[in-house]
């Protein structure tokens, strides 16, 4: 098996899920610091979704591209950040560019560590809003 690191994108086992969390085998993003992925049997990992149609706040396109190999462009549910045992990590699939690295630790800036006084609203957009809007 590969050995994984920050950033690789992998299919994983979802199941068993409760509730609203994300169900099968699916692809999600490695974004733990690779020092700390061999100091834990547990990944912590962002689930990808092909439903692109329903694009919530927080969630970053991914378009598919040879680096990545998704099958269809995807969108990363930066909310549904998840640790899960290396066990159910099932397939390499690709990696993701160091421009979308960049926009993912964005993303997960303003989830967690956004105070309440300053969260996003339609006022406060995050930079993927502003540029499908033909923003900066």
């Amino acid at each position: 098996m590969k050995p994984f690191q920050r950033g690789q994108l992998w299919l994983v086992n979802f199941d068993p899920s409760v509730g609203h969390e994300y169900q099968k085998i699916r692809p999600a993003l490695v974004i733990q610091q690779n020092q700390y992925i061999p100091l834990s049997h547990l990944l912590t990992v962002i689930p990808l979704s092909s439903q692109t149609a329903k694009s919530a706040a927080l969630d970053l396109l991914i378009p598919k591209d040879p680096e990545n190999r998704l099958m269809k462009d995807s969108l990363l549910k930066t909310y549904q950040i998840s640790s899960f045992d290396k066990s159910r990590f099932i397939k390499y699939i690709g990696h993701l560019n160091s421009m979308l690295m960049i926009q993912v630790d964005t993303q997960i800036q303003h989830f967690l560590f956004r105070s309440s006084s300053n969260t996003l609203s339609k006022d406060k957009k995050t930079p993927q809003e502003k540029k499908k809007e033909g923003g900066t």
